[in-house]
């Protein structure tokens, strides 16, 4: 039976709703970036996202009911990201989602954003089967999760320090590039040489990563260099720091994959869309003769129709959200608060 979910993102900064039929056609996905207003600061301001998102939710709701030729009437469920994130960002979405959904009488379905990300591999591989590995590598996170069903996850990695996003900013911040660190650190780093500064890479014993000493690495690097009054080839250093994570991210992920033995690989989060990480792990997984899938570039950062796509599996499964939920900002994968 077709069903159309509305599903709504707002974790951090950006303002997204977005339509699906049957969880994986994806009718539309309206994104409202805050990138610009945060730009000056230097990272997103959690009170001047809370306010952006409040000011402009019921438009971008709007833009994807009249994107997706639908209205209100139409709509069998709602989806929403109630954690982790900022906690005033997902109160909007939140409180929105609800009182649709009440407005309406359709289940609400609360779900978790790292959750979402990871099903963005079934919008465009609607055909996924389990078990499964995925890499999920965003500002906040960097973990490996194993997946055993839709809603079975076991985390068997993660970071014991920063995200790898979380050092790309950091990075790109003491390099004077902007934000988000990331995408300007790939860009300039396709103009250096990965070889021409040697930083650490920490390899711990399990699946666990570390990134907090190439950070620090980085920043030691700078501040020698600027009190001998050395100038700084910025393009070598961030292809040089780029190659540091993503040797680590690719080497623990093939790791486990080889280790437990599945056979399908994935890859999820805004750190995904970097495209020395995309290619080298492709590369390195087949030639294990591992399967190896990716979000397009556009799905990678933050999105609702990755939430509607995870929400629509959790209709199936009944895992439906009293009117009672509430925004969880340090909600932890395959942890329900209801």
């Amino acid at each position: 039976m077709e069903k159309i979910i509305l599903a709504l993102e707002t974790s951090c900064d950006e303002t997204s709703a977005a339509v699906l039929k049957n969880g994986n056609i994806v009718l539309s996905n309206i994104i409202s970036s805050q990138i610009p207003v945060h730009q000056k600061f230097g990272g997103v301001v959690p009170e001047i996202a809370s306010r952006k998102h409040v000011e402009i939710i019921n438009g971008v709701i709007a833009g994807a009911l009249e994107k997706a030729g639908i209205t209100f009437r139409d709509i069998d469920a709602v989806a929403v990201t109630y954690g982790p994130g900022l906690v005033g960002a997902l109160l909007v979405g939140v409180t929105a989602a609800k009182a649709v959904a009440y407005a309406l009488n359709v289940p609400l379905i609360g779900v978790n954003h790292i959750e979402g990300h990871i099903y963005a591999n079934f919008l465009v591989e609607p055909g996924l089967s389990f078990p499964f590995l995925c890499l999920v590598v965003s500002g906040g996170h960097t973990e490996l999760v194993l997946l055993k069903d839709h809603g079975v996850y076991e985390v068997i990695g993660r970071t014991r320090d920063d995200a790898a996003g979380e050092a790309f900013d950091k990075v790109a911040r003491a390099l004077g590039l902007g934000y988000p660190g990331g995408p300007l650190i790939d860009k300039l780093a396709a103009a250096g040489n990965p070889a021409a500064v040697e930083f650490p890479r920490a390899y711990l014993e399990n699946y666990d990563f570390s990134f907090s000493g190439l950070k620090s690495s980085v920043l030691n690097y700078l501040n020698r260099a600027a009190q001998k009054g050395e100038k700084i080839n910025k393009a070598d250093l961030a292809a040089s720091f780029q190659r540091a994570v993503t040797d680590v991210l690719i080497d623990k992920t093939v790791m486990a994959a080889r280790e437990l033995g599945v056979k399908t690989v994935v890859m999820a989060g805004g750190v995904a869309a970097n495209k020395q990480l995309r290619e080298g792990l492709k590369k390195r997984l087949q030639e294990q003769g591992i399967s190896f899938f990716q979000p397009p570039v556009e799905l990678c950062t933050d999105n609702a129709a990755m939430i509607g796509c995870a929400g629509y599996y959790k209709l199936l499964r009944q895992q439906i959200a009293p009117l009672t939920l509430n925004a969880v900002p340090g909600l932890k994968l395959g942890r329900e608060t209801y």
